[in-house]
């Protein structure tokens, strides 16, 4: 038992029964069991309890033991001078100042089911996918988990574009820039990339996007890419971006991108490259982004985006490749993008408007495919069945918000499979 545990029980009302009485044998009713303080304080604030046909409001604290109060040094503490109730796992003691204030205490050890205590030490222990997976039931998802799960996501992210917009003066056209060279860099460039697209104002971009060859020499130029050009193109992107650097005032800063660890595909060249192509394809990608109607529209603003000829047989610079083909956006980055970067802004564009389209925003990722990666393999291993991106992704934040933090008492799922036999 942990305080945290008892706590919850507490606040979910997870008895066998709730026919109280404290250590004198008196009746307890729980009018009202109180609101969970998770700050400084007694546990339950307002509550209310009646004994002896007298109401009493209140606040109620929770301990393992009642000795705990003592350790706690409650007693010197202007915060718990209100206390209406000491409820305690284990009275192991008998606290002198709860007796001549008439303090009640409530010992809960034998209202509690002896199999919580079995499935919560299964849920703290072990080192499976989910701490979970061993009691998991399918049937225990609650109704609209995954809706809750991608709306939870959806505002963290728009709380992180909340604050970009800040700093980058409302500038929705700018913040897209820097999201998208975020998830064009993936999990080892991604920070790398943004500092790049944050380093140059975007009205260099906007004027300069028509031109995919001063794009790319931007792009390269800053990661600090052509101070030795080993081919003509190389020279020809150093041109261009001595005249961009002295034209537009670009700081010397070089940020180096990262190749370690990285598919060719996802080479950072390749992926800079698809980016500059991107901007000069779409020169309002910002409008078309925000005004497409459907997954499938969205689709088709980046399927045909692709490196410039020179990566068609190369990886990296001056290296030639026995692989000669274009280097196109596959479906799935396309969709990753989406995903991460898209719809997290168009749902952050509407509430900003104060817009209502949390329904049209989900009906985006139902009609998604599922992501493929390890963790949704191990989700499917517990018998999901998981065919769209709304059940992806909320199976990819519940596992990195809950379960990885092992965070049980504050799942949906925990708390049916806790209180549930």
């Amino acid at each position: 038992m942990t305080e945290k545990l008892l706590q919850y029980l507490w606040n979910y009302k997870v008895f066998n029964h709730f026919d109280f009485k404290d250590l004198e044998g008196n009746s307890v009713e729980i009018v009202d069991f109180g609101k969970w303080n998770t700050n400084a304080g007694p546990d339950f604030l307002s509550a209310k309890i009646k004994i002896n046909n007298i109401i009493f409001a209140g606040n109620i604290e929770l301990h393992v033991k009642s000795s705990d109060w003592i350790f706690h040094n409650h007693s010197q503490d202007p915060n718990y001078q209100n206390i209406i109730l000491h409820v305690v796992f284990q009275n192991d003691i008998e606290i002198d100042e709860h007796k001549n204030k008439n303090i009640p205490t409530l010992e809960l050890k034998n209202y509690i089911d002896e199999n919580v205590f079995g499935k919560y030490e299964k849920l703290i222990s072990g080192n499976q996918f989910i701490p979970c997976e061993n009691i998991f039931n399918v049937n225990k998802i609650p109704v609209n988990f995954h809706e809750e799960n991608v709306l939870k996501k959806l505002e963290e992210k728009s709380s992180e574009f909340e604050k970009s917009l800040e700093q980058f003066k409302n500038n929705f056209e700018a913040v897209l820039f820097h999201s998208l060279a975020y998830s064009f860099g993936l999990k080892v460039n991604a920070f790398i990339f943004k500092q790049i697209a944050e380093s140059i104002d975007f009205n260099t971009i906007l004027k300069i996007q028509q031109n995919q060859a001063q794009l790319e020499a931007l792009l390269f130029g800053v990661s600090g890419w052509l101070e030795n050009p080993a081919d003509e193109q190389m020279q020809i992107w150093k041109r261009e971006f001595d005249f961009i650097k002295a034209k537009f005032n670009i700081s010397d800063l070089k940020l180096r991108p990262k190749f370690l660890r990285l598919r060719p595909p996802n080479f950072p060249t390749i992926r800079l490259s698809q980016l500059a192509h991107l901007y000069q394809q779409h020169q309002s990608l910002f409008s078309k982004v925000i005004h497409a109607d459907s997954s499938y529209e969205l689709f088709e603003i980046f399927k045909n985006v692709k490196a410039s000829e020179y990566w068609n047989n190369r990886f990296n610079f001056g290296k030639i490749s026995t692989v000669n083909q274009p280097k196109m956006l596959s479906k799935d980055f396309i969709e990753l993008i989406i995903l991460n970067t898209v719809l997290p802004l168009k749902y952050t564009y509407h509430k900003y408007h104060n817009e209502e389209i949390t329904d049209e925003i989900l009906n985006f990722y139902k009609n998604i495919p599922a992501e493929k990666n390890s963790i949704i393999d191990d989700w499917k291993k517990l018998e999901l069945k998981i065919t769209t991106a709304l059940e992806s992704q909320s199976l990819i934040y519940h596992f990195k918000n809950s379960c990885e933090e092992k965070n049980c008492l504050n799942c949906s799922i925990g708390f049916k499979l806790l209180k549930e036999s």
